[in-house]
């Protein structure tokens, strides 16, 4: 416990964020270490300022930390610290995983395949008929499906999670003394059993609209997979998308009918290829890998004979990986930027890889 007192007490100093405390971890070795350095130390450390330095010194971190010790022991809290082996292994590899979250649950967060599913808090009756379906489809695959307990597709994720006995994670925007929307509480016990809540939030907080967004960049680093089901041009599902892809996850977007306000953010994140067309489950399960049967067929594995240098450099660097994206591809190949688009295009055209959201390449294997 009096670790973790130092823990919790790391992500409760103001003006700190995860960035700067995992850096203040790397340094001084553990969060008590942090406490126990002089001002000094504190200051000369870029991203410290003297007030910070002093605060940490003075201690007022640890004082509201005792407080959420007393709430985690009280109701049966987990607290996962960034470096305990049960912290979410996906988010930890993320430069914005919080440094410290509370859990409250059954389910382990690793090796299992997770699924985030977003959308309007306003969906149409076709979207929710959607959401089920592809719930439905999903369950052969037995992933963990992630969303934020919102009204609309959120709330239809998770009920269709529970119907289809797939584990099932609300993050949400608030401690886990309250929960919004209230009405979601039924659904939210529900999950408990098979699932769980997380938050990054100590146990206290309201929900407050400038933590929803902070909020979307968990859902997209606990996901393998981001669905987007219905969605206007603007909003929390957009802010979720351009997180997973700077995190490099595979999203994939239900399209609508052209004029339809909700499908205006899905049909534009096609067209800007920021995510993958989806029409079933299926298709996840090819992209992903997930398909035992996704095999290429035996005229395709002969095509590799016959490619160039180049294009047997690219395929080679391709099989190392689960996808590159094409910035990386060209420092790993030292190809023109020309000549490696080429030979993309040739490759592409053989059979033997797929592009996917955010300029990546994958290997059909």
């Amino acid at each position: 416990m009096e670790n973790l007192l130092y823990q919790v007490a790391l992500s409760l100093i103001e003006g700190v964020g995860p960035i700067t405390a995992r850096l203040l971890l790397s340094h001084f070795g553990d969060a008590r270490s942090i406490f126990e350095a002089r001002p000094r130390e504190l200051a000369a450390f870029s991203g410290i300022t003297e007030t910070i330095a002093r605060s940490i010194c003075q201690g007022e971190a640890l004082r509201l930390a005792e407080r959420q010790l007393h709430w985690i022991e009280r109701y049966h809290i987990t607290p996962l610290f960034i470096k305990d082996p049960d912290y979410p292994e996906r988010l930890r590899r993320i430069d914005q995983a919080p440094i410290l979250l509370y859990y409250k649950g059954s389910c382990p967060f690793n090796n299992l395949r997770t699924v985030g599913i977003i959308g309007t808090r306003q969906p149409s009756t076709q979207g929710l008929i959607q959401v089920e379906r592809l719930v439905e489809e999903l369950a052969p695959y037995q992933p963990m499906i992630i969303s934020g307990l919102a009204y609309g597709i959120d709330i239809a994720a998770h009920r269709a999670a529970l119907q289809y006995q797939l584990p099932t994670i609300g993050v949400l925007g608030h401690g886990l003394q309250h929960l919004y929307p209230a009405r979601h509480k039924k659904v939210a016990q529900a999950m408990l059993e098979n699932g769980g809540l997380l938050t990054e939030y100590p146990f206290t907080t309201k929900a407050d609209p400038r933590h929803f967004p902070m909020r979307n960049r968990i859902v997209a680093g606990l996901c393998d997979a981001l669905i987007v089901v219905e969605t206007a041009r603007k909003g929390g599902s957009i802010i979720t998308v351009e997180y997973a892809n700077s995190f490099n996850r595979d999203v994939f977007a239900v399209p609508g009918r052209l004029h339809d306000k909700t499908s205006a953010g899905c049909n534009w994140l096609i067209k800007t290829h920021k995510a993958a067309l989806l029409e079933s489950a299926s298709d996840i399960g090819y992209v992903m890998r997930w398909d035992a049967h996704n095999k290429p067929p035996a005229e395709q594995l002969q095509l590799f004979e016959t490619l160039s240098e180049d294009e047997k450099l690219v395929v080679a660097l391709l099989k190392e990986h689960e996808n590159l994206a094409i910035d990386r591809l060209s420092i790993d190949s030292q190809l023109p930027a020309g000549t490696l688009a080429t030979v993309l295009l040739e490759i592409e055209c053989k059979g033997l890889i797929r592009t996917l959201p955010g300029k990546r390449y994958m290997l059909i294997r």
